[in-house]
């Protein structure tokens, strides 16, 4: 059973087949190639397939479609890149001036009939028609980050975003050209996967827009006989197991206070202190806080799959994360000295003619030792990436204070301790604690978290937050948000423990030095959304609030839905949020998975979002919505 991420890099090795099957015979020579795509393409490529495996996969030369490239005769173009006008045009600029000899066409997303026959007359006006030798939809319109998570576009995201939703001046048109791009996105996604899911939806926002105009693209082209994409397939060979998977479609609005939440997992702490995009993580390595961070003391850290404490680690706490690169830091150093003694008792230092001939009796370890320098030298990389990352977290959280405010919103969320209105203030107004963002932050959760509050309270909170030079337009927003919703407690349970300090990591040598940080345990809980989840795949009555489609359903009435609403739920879902995501939802969700797993209910979970911004990306996007009340 394929991931998505699986499924989607597949189906981009085969794009680079050009679109032939691809064979397991490992000594076929691929053929060589050059790869053209647009931002867009770059995008989807990029946390996908790096540049070693591109050349490995025939790629001799990629290139962006707007730059100036010279002519390259004799080798295959294959362009990957969206459909729009600017980028047809330069296609026919190039057809124009005649730059290759073949021209392998993929689009992101389906070109329409009128753009694909303007194309043809641009080829054939400049004699070039013979020299496209394949055109090809491929429906890969969504960026996956992980086995289990996907976004949509990342450039120009700025037209998914929360604000771009929500704003007061989005044209009707405006927001229809939003809604298609998501539902392009998402139908995009099922093609790749091989499913057809069922729909929920939440009611009376953009969720349910998606969901009616995804029904209706999906049942089109179900019942289109000779471009059915989905051929026939009712769930068994897809990317699930037995049973067609559900699409949750949530709204941003159901949880505005996860998003603003600091949080105390590894990648959701490199997301929200460092510039972490498309899995790649830009790491100031200066550790002195008065030095400007520039290019050029700045660390690129690619963070994938491949490597095994990411792996592992990347939903954990941040101590954790921290003692397990200083063990894999002992183990390192334990194989090094091991090598290093070999050496010295075979008396290979000196290197001399005298020591290479008694090497005879300890020809099987020098092999040994000899084969394991690789993973050895590619382990301390790895070792050296994390402690990069880690340090710069750690100056974070010691100079922001961040595991006070994650502490303190822990425990407003999950209502496990009544929190007092001066621990709040009291945070707010030091000096020393966190940027006027995370401050901002750490009050708009306290407000929406507490159902009492007086004009009087708000008052002396905002004139705190204006004396420590925050902006405190977000809070217009929040305020009128907060009256056409109604609040309930949707963060039971949970918060946080303080446990002793870090045994391992105040030892001598440690590059990691945890004094006056708190050593978080975080107790699990659920948050709203794998709320939402749990009841909806359970089947219970609070699920009944979402509305239910069929695609493949003959029947669309009320009474059609009905029937299929009492047919027993899906086992696997799709979680989407309308509006933009979070790494902390993304973990809660997983973490429900592994729940259900260890009660032996097997769950196969995906979080998508049109945007993933961290807190303070988010923060700036309720302040713009905060200055047009104004």
């Amino acid at each position: 059973m394929s991931t998505l991420r699986e499924r989607q890099l597949n189906a981009l090795k085969q794009m680079l087949n050009l679109n032939q099957p691809l064979t397991k015979n490992i000594a076929n020579e691929p053929t060589w190639k050059i790869l053209i795509y647009d931002r867009v393409g770059q995008d989807i490529i990029s946390p996908l397939v790096s540049v070693k495996d591109l050349r490995e996969l025939g790629v001799t030369l990629h290139l962006q479609l707007h730059s100036d490239r010279d002519s390259i005769p004799e080798v295959p173009a294959v362009y990957f890149c969206s459909p729009s006008d600017e980028n047809l045009d330069r296609i026919c600029q190039d057809l124009d001036n005649g730059i290759y000899d073949q021209y392998h066409l993929n689009f992101i997303s389906p070109i329409t009939r009128h753009k694909l026959e303007d194309l043809a007359a641009s080829a054939i006006q400049s004699n070039s028609a013979v020299n496209i030798h394949k055109v090809f939809d491929q429906y890969l319109n969504f960026i996956c980050l992980e086995d289990d998570l996907f976004i949509m576009k990342h450039q120009q995201s700025d037209s998914l975003s929360y604000y771009a939703i929500n704003k007061a001046d989005t044209k009707d048109t405006e927001m229809e050209v939003i809604m298609d791009n998501i539902v392009e996105s998402l139908f995009s996604v099922f093609v790749t996967m091989g499913n057809v899911p069922f729909i929920r939806s939440t009611k009376g926002n953009a969720a349910e827009m998606v969901a009616k105009k995804l029904d209706k693209k999906l049942r089109e082209n179900l019942w289109d006989a000779r471009n059915n994409l989905f051929h026939g397939n009712t769930g068994q060979g897809g990317a699930f197991s037995f049973t067609r998977p559900m699409l949750i479609l949530l709204d941003r609005n159901i949880d505005m206070a996860t998003p603003l939440h600091h949080t105390w997992t590894y990648q959701a702490l490199a997301h929200d202190v460092l510039d972490l995009s498309l899995n790649r993580a830009v790491v100031p390595e200066n550790t002195n806080a008065t030095v400007p961070i520039q290019k050029s003391n700045t660390r690129i850290c690619d963070l994938d799959s491949k490597d095994p404490l990411w792996s592992e680690h990347k939903g954990s706490p941040f101590p954790t994360v921290a003692e397990a690169i200083q063990e894999d830091l002992d183990k390192y150093r334990s194989s090094e000295a091991e090598v290093k003694k070999l050496k010295s008792s075979m008396g290979l230092d000196a290197e001399s003619d005298l020591a290479l001939s008694m090497v005879s009796d300890n020809t099987q370890r020098l092999t040994n030792a000899v084969n394991s320098l690789p993973q050895l030298m590619e382990k301390k990389r790895l070792i050296d990436m994390h402690t990069t990352i880690a340090t710069a977290i750690l100056n974070a959280i010691k100079s922001r204070r961040l595991d006070s405010f994650f502490e303190l919103e822990e425990k407003i969320m999950s209502k496990s301790t009544a929190v007092e209105t001066k621990a709040v203030m009291d945070l707010i107004t030091d000096p020393s604690a966190g940027t006027p963002e995370d401050k901002m932050r750490l009050f708009i959760i306290y407000y929406l978290c507490t159902s009492q509050f007086t004009d009087d309270e708000y008052e002396k909170f905002e004139g705190a937050l204006v004396a420590a030079n925050c902006d405190v337009k977000a809070l217009s927003y929040m305020k009128r948000w907060k009256g056409f919703t109604k609040m309930s407690n949707q963060y039971e349970g949970g918060g946080t423990k303080t446990v002793s300090m870090f045994s391992k990591l105040v030892s001598q040598g440690s590059s990691f030095v945890m004094e006056g940080v708190k050593n978080l345990v975080v107790k699990k809980h659920k948050l709203p959304v794998s709320r939402i989840v749990e009841s909806a795949l359970s089947g219970s009555e609070s699920a009944a609030e979402l509305t239910w489609l069929d695609p493949r359903a003959a029947r669309t009435d009320s009474a059609g839905r009905a029937r299929s609403a009492r047919q027993q739920p899906p086992t696997d879902a799709v979680v989407f949020l309308v509006g933009g995501g979070n790494y902390i939802e993304y973990h809660n969700l997983i973490d429900f998975a592994k729940q259900q797993a260890a009660n032996g209910i097997p769950r196969k979970l995906i979080y998508g979002a049109t945007t993933l911004p961290n807190g303070s990306q988010f923060l700036k996007q309720l302040s713009l919505l905060g200055e047009e009340i104004q």
